[in-house]
């Protein structure tokens, strides 16, 4: 049996001070997302989506940012899908990136909409073909035979749309309006730095949290 507890890893490679801080968290997210890029961080837009059902069951799968501005960050995906039915029955999620090579985490908590149908449709439209193919073809988080299914399925949307898909009304974006982020920044001895701020009456409040 492994021991996993004896793993062991030691945070050196930053510090997150307040002097260093942006008064407003959407600047601080751009700064660091910017340094994932630039320290070329696999995958930097990656971020786990967590919700909760109506039964009270928490889920979490990996999703990535596709935009992202004053409004909220934005997503795609199978309105019909399990997160789907998730955020319909209750909208509010949490968002986490991890940035390993940096030590890093960023962490976003708030209420979900839906983005509208002209935004969705203007995303669609910039996937590759075989995107927009798949978003037809995969029931997505329905049980199925095997593979099978879905070549077959992508065959016979090739047939029918050819190079022009129209977006599916089940397959959209959804934003999520931040009203709590968290910056995490990995430090020696456990006692990592963590600034969240919290929306107060339409301002941002930064505190300092205990690790």
């Amino acid at each position: 049996m492994r021991r996993l507890a004896d793993q062991r890893k030691n945070y050196e490679r930053g510090e997150l001070d307040e002097s260093e801080a942006t008064s407003a968290p959407l600047q601080m997210f751009e700064k660091w997302f910017t340094q994932a890029e630039k320290a070329k961080v696999p995958e930097p837009n990656a971020m786990t989506l967590a919700t909760v059902g109506a039964d009270g069951r928490p889920s979490t799968r990996v999703v990535l940012i596709k935009d992202i501005d004053e409004r909220g960050v934005v997503f795609y995906t199978n309105y019909n899908s399990r997160k789907g039915q998730e955020l319909a029955a209750n909208p509010m999620a949490a968002l986490q990136f991890h940035w390993v090579e940096l030590e890093r985490v960023v962490r976003i908590e708030g209420r979900v909409e839906k983005v509208s149908p002209e935004e969705s449709d203007a995303y669609f439209n910039v996937r590759p073909l075989d995107s927009r193919l798949g978003a037809w073809a995969s029931p997505q988080s329905e049980v199925i035979a095997n593979r099978a299914v879905l070549v077959k399925n992508v065959a016979t949307l090739t047939t029918k749309f050819g190079l022009n898909p129209p977006r599916p009304e089940h397959w959209g974006g959804f934003r999520l309006v931040p009203d709590t982020w968290e910056f995490w920044q990995g430090r020696t001895s456990r006692l990592h730095d963590r600034l969240r701020y919290r929306l107060v009456d339409g301002n941002w409040h930064r505190e300092r949290l205990a690790p």
